[in-house]
């Protein structure tokens, strides 16, 4: 039996120009999650990533907190199927009017209130959001890094991705409700770890959202959610 931990990017530039750039924030949760890796004493046989940035510079993040524990040799496999969707075109796809970047709480509890409606009508093909493929099309992506990871790969398998694709595979292996998976989606912080243990044949869910290497009281202010 494996583990497979998924990682859900550092903290981006939420209502920045380009949101695919980490934090400096989101750089430091990063290299404290490979200190934790380090420090529990953990090896990886293999990494797989997506393709956007902020996945790319959290997966450098944790490499230089594990140091020497992480094989310099081991390359990251970069996977499309891990990239997240795309909240402007999804938003888009039920507000067409361009959106004001939020600046007070009642402008984020409308974004997401909006993200909640078009990810629901997404997933359910009412609308098709420009440039995204269809919800199917979204899952089938993930389920096929699973299925390669449980069929080809044994031992401790890194993930970073982001918290679009983690939910959906949460809810791949789950069965859950499109309803549930949305609510898993809104709720995943940045550089969270959601543990997988995987045989040959499934994935089985053993923890969701943890942020054990920011548990120390001087890393409250550290806990994000974009």
């Amino acid at each position: 039996m494996g583990t497979l931990y998924l990682v859900r990017h550092g903290q981006a530039s939420f209502g920045a120009d380009d949101y695919d750039v980490l934090s400096e924030l989101g750089y430091r949760q990063s290299v404290r999650l490979g200190e934790y890796f380090k420090y529990k004493g953990l090896v990886f046989d293999a990494v797989f990533t997506g393709t956007l940035q902020r996945q790319i510079n959290t997966l450098a993040g944790i490499r230089e907190g594990m140091g020497e524990a992480m094989d310099a040799g081991l390359q990251a496999q970069a996977r499309a199927g891990l990239n997240e969707y795309d909240s402007h075109a999804v938003i888009g796809a039920i507000h067409p009017h361009k959106l004001e970047k939020p600046t007070s709480p009642e402008m984020y509890r409308s974004h997401f209130r909006l993200l909640r409606d078009g990810l629901a009508q997404w997933m359910s093909g009412v609308v098709s959001p420009h440039g995204m493929p269809s919800y199917t099309e979204f899952v089938a992506g993930i389920s096929a890094v699973l299925d390669d990871i449980k069929t080809n790969h044994t031992g401790n398998v890194l993930l970073v991705s982001s918290g679009g694709p983690i939910s959906t595979a949460v809810g791949h292996v789950l069965g859950t409700s499109p309803e549930a998976t949305i609510e898993l989606n809104l709720r995943i912080r940045n550089s969270s770890v959601t543990e997988f243990a995987f045989t040959p044949k499934r994935h089985m869910l053993v923890t969701y959202n943890t942020l054990p290497h920011l548990d120390a009281p001087e890393h409250t202010s550290w806990i994000t959610y974009s």
